[in-house]
C-alpha cells in the first residue's frame, strides 16, 4: 500500500511543479527543444484527452474522483508489486488532472488542465497524462501475463 501512494504522491509532486513552470516559463511562446519534434507550449485543456468534449468537464471531475476513492479502497488489498506500481501511477496522474480541475480557473471543477509537452500530430499533454497512459500499459502487459492484483490466500 505504501508503494502505491508514494508513487501517487510523487507523480502529482512532479505534475504540479512542472505545470507551475509551465505556466510561467511557456505563457509567452513555445520553447523548442528539438526543432520540431520536441516543442513546450502552454494549452489550458477545458476537455478530456486530445481536448474531447470541452463541455463535460464536471463529469471528468466526478469521474476522476470515483477512481481515486475507487483506488484509495482497494489499495491495501493490492499486493502484486507491478499493480501496486500501475495504480499509483494511475493515482498521481488521475489526482494531478483532477487538481487543475477543481481548483484552476474557470470554476471549481470546471477548471482547465494544464498541457505543455507538445509531440509532432498529437496533442499537448502533460506529466500526469504519461503516469496514466504508462498505468494503462503496465496494467496491459500484467493482464496478458495473467498477473493478479490480488495474491490468492492459500
Amino acid at each position: 500500500m505504501r508503494r502505491i501512494f508514494l508513487t501517487a504522491w510523487t507523480i502529482w509532486l512532479f505534475d504540479f511543479a512542472t505545470k507551475q513552470w509551465a505556466i510561467s516559463a511557456l505563457e509567452v511562446e513555445p520553447k523548442k527543444i528539438l526543432g520540431s519534434f520536441l516543442q513546450l507550449s502552454l494549452v489550458k485543456n477545458p476537455g478530456a484527452a486530445f481536448g474531447f468534449a470541452t463541455g463535460l468537464t464536471l463529469l471528468y471531475s466526478i469521474l476522476a474522483v470515483a477512481v481515486v476513492a475507487t483506488i484509495v479502497y482497494f489499495a491495501r488489498a493490492i499486493s502484486s508489486g507491478g499493480w501496486q506500481l500501475t495504480a499509483g501511477l494511475l493515482l498521481g496522474g488521475v489526482m494531478g488532472n483532477l487538481a487543475d480541475r477543481a481548483f484552476r480557473e474557470p470554476a471549481f471543477f470546471r477548471g482547465h488542465v494544464i498541457d505543455w509537452i507538445e509531440l509532432p500530430n498529437w496533442p499537448v499533454f502533460n506529466l500526469a497524462d504519461c503516469a496514466i497512459v504508462i498505468a494503462a500499459a503496465i496494467a496491459f502487459v500484467l493482464s496478458v501475463r495473467n498477473v493478479p492484483p490480488i495474491t490468492p490466500v492459500r
